[in-house]
């Protein structure tokens, strides 16, 4: 089969028709929205929940790894547990001035919570585990727990987290699952679940309405300092409502998820986790994620269930692929019952898209839909959806139903903001300056993300990210950097070396990049074990020449100084998630990565360069 010429038909998936409404203002703005109206959704996460028991009680609802199998909870199962957890919640007066904060990951008992605190109308706050795990100031806790004054905090287990624990529990009933590090007065999970319902957890139900808190989701945006978004059970439930309106797909078979996204995200948390229950299906909960080691139980997990839809960032693909690619027995249970893929946190580079797409023709003789979206924690996630075939990557869909989207100059580039039942009404927990700043005059929320039209002369084409408007510069010359476009097509050109990257240059002669390798990648391009440390990687002869010569092969297509790049550095680690360098996605943090990485920027452009920097020009 000649994949170039003539490529298959798509595996045919029911999208909903496009038709978007076009206005342009006479300030130069844009407004876009879809001409069908949003149909009605639950006023409440407890109504989209127990609807979905209703409409399959048998139904495997929750399972997470436990040794060589599966702990497995059905729907019916699971409203007994979040009935007597939500009681026990009530019982204790917790509220949105005294909330629940989760420090631990994804879990069955970490879901049932979620669900209890949505049912007794108590604010849940789940906390980035790294910010316990991996960070050493464990700076952000601190902040997070001054500005929740939680009143119960949980974590699976007590060992993990005892240095965490002894912060956010400060002034908090310590509630964990397991208790290995035998703290005193920790209150056991199963306790919990042991609680009798009273009439106060109905009448808790019927008195949430859509305005009523549901989360605190943080997001570190381009500071330091977390902030806490405000998302409301409306917001969560509308943008339910919106996903399935697009992808109807979704409703004509029973949906099974396999999914690591960390649920104190809003891709994870809000957009996957909350869907299942939409449509009343089944997650898996997979322990594994984008990392060496743990990239192998993400395809274990996979294979061994074959999911209907699968929900990644491009950093995810990126790890489990190279698996993929050399098993064929494991591409095809993945691929058995795949209806569509699905990226968001990042763009998905033009090499990654292909590998996909001729994998999945390979495996099945058919090309699986690829898929995207656009929002931010703020949105609940999505405000754009792509519901229609796509032949490589670029447009990131069109406005959800019920969401207004208002296009605004700026400079060269247009601002992507965005008004609607799913668009936080409340912004920011205790930061009234921040949620004043973040929105327009006409109440639309702005992103500081930038897009452009895929087709200026048809709306219906989707709109293209444009990058971060913070983030691109200009060089000495007056030549601008578009920095989010240039990130990707260098990510692809030094394939499959270099993980990420960060494009350095504002107010210099050139553009230089500092590079973050792909551990498996070098390794491969390398021919050394893929444990060899990142260090001995970036200084390794091979990975160097194959990066000087994938620079030099990309500049000698370029035709100007905004996409040359003339020097690059290769660096020993990772991105650092205390400096706020990276989220838990994986998207980088452009800005705090130049800060932190000034030495090396210096370096860089030294007028003499030293032996570390590679020379592309």
């Amino acid at each position: 089969m000649n994949l170039q010429n003539a490529k298959p038909p798509f595996r045919a998936v029911n999208f909903a028709p496009v038709a978007v409404e076009r206005t342009d203002r006479p300030d130069g703005s844009v407004i876009l929205r879809a001409r069908a109206a949003l149909p009605a959704y639950d006023p409440s996460l407890a109504a989209l929940f127990r609807r979905a028991v209703e409409k399959a009680p048998s139904q495997l609802y929750l399972a997470e790894r436990v040794g060589d199998g599966w702990r497995k909870v059905t729907y019916e199962e699971a409203r007994q547990l979040v009935d007597s957890i939500a009681a026990a919640l009530l019982e204790r007066g917790l509220s949105a001035e005294r909330p629940v904060v989760i420090l631990s990951g994804n879990a069955v008992d970490h879901g049932l919570l979620t669900i209890a605190c949505e049912h007794a109308g108590i604010p849940v706050a789940p906390i980035s585990v790294a910010y316990s795990l991996q960070s050493t100031d464990l700076a952000k806790i601190k902040y997070i727990t001054e500005l929740l004054n939680p009143g119960l905090v949980y974590a699976a287990d007590t060992g993990p987290f005892a240095k965490a624990l002894a912060i956010a529990g400060a002034n908090a009933e310590i509630v964990a699952s397991k208790n290995s590090a035998n703290l005193d007065n920790v209150t056991p999970f199963d306790q919990l679940a042991q609680t009798k319902p009273t009439a106060a957890l109905e009448r808790a139900v019927s008195s949430i309405t859509k305005d009523t808190i549901a989360k605190f989701l943080f997001t570190s945006g381009s500071t330091n300092l977390p902030k806490g978004v405000i998302s409301t059970h409306g917001m969560l439930t509308a943008n339910q409502e919106m996903i399935v309106s697009s992808w109807p797909y979704l409703e004509e078979s029973p949906l099974v998820l396999c999914d690591w996204l960390p649920w104190n995200h809003t891709f994870g948390g809000s957009f996957c986790f909350n869907l299942a229950q939409r449509l009343a299906g089944t997650m898996y909960i997979d322990g594994g994620k984008p990392a060496p080691g743990l990239a192998e139980i993400t395809v274990k997990n996979i294979t061994e269930v074959s999911p209907t839809t699968y929900f990644n960032v491009p950093a995810g693909y990126s790890a489990i692929l190279p698996q993929l690619e050399k098993d064929t027995e494991l591409a095809k249970k993945f691929f058995s019952r795949l209806q569509m893929i699905f990226y968001a946190g990042a763009s998905l580079p033009n090499d990654l898209w292909e590998r996909l797409e001729n994998l999945a023709i390979e495996t099945t003789g058919a090309r699986v839909p690829m898929t995207t979206a656009w929002g931010t924690t703020e949105t609940s996630p999505l405000s754009l959806m792509q519901h229609f075939y796509a032949d490589g990557p670029g447009a990131i869909g069109v406005p959800c139903l019920g969401v207004e989207t208002k296009l605004v100059p700026s400079g060269n580039k247009l601002e992507i903001r965005v008004r609607g039942p799913n668009v936080t009404r409340f912004g920011y927990w205790k930061r009234e300056d921040q949620t004043k700043t973040n929105f327009d005059e006409d109440g639309f929320y702005k992103s500081g993300d930038a897009v452009r039209f895929a087709d200026p002369a048809d709306p219906d084409k989707g709109l293209i990210f444009d990058g971060r408007l913070a983030e691109d510069f200009k060089l000495t010359s007056g030549t601008w950097v578009q920095v989010g476009t240039l990130r990707v097509a260098l990510i692809a050109a030094c394939s499959p070396a270099v993980q990420d990257l960060v494009i350095c240059g504002e107010g210099r002669e050139h553009i230089g990049v500092l590079a973050w390798l792909n551990a498996a990648g070098a390794a491969k391009v390398a021919g050394v074990e893929p444990s060899t440390p990142l260090a001995e990687l970036a200084q390794h002869p091979k990975v160097i020449e194959h990066i000087t010569g994938s620079l030099k092969k990309w500049n000698a297509a370029q035709s100007g100084l905004s996409t040359k790049v003339a020097r690059a550095i290769l660096l020993p680690d990772t991105p650092s998630i205390d400096a706020n360098e990276i989220t838990d996605k994986g998207y980088i943090n452009q800005r705090a990565a130049l800060e932190r990485r000034e030495l090396e920027v210096d370096r860089l452009f030294a007028k003499n360069a030293d032996s570390t920097a590679i020379i592309a020009n």
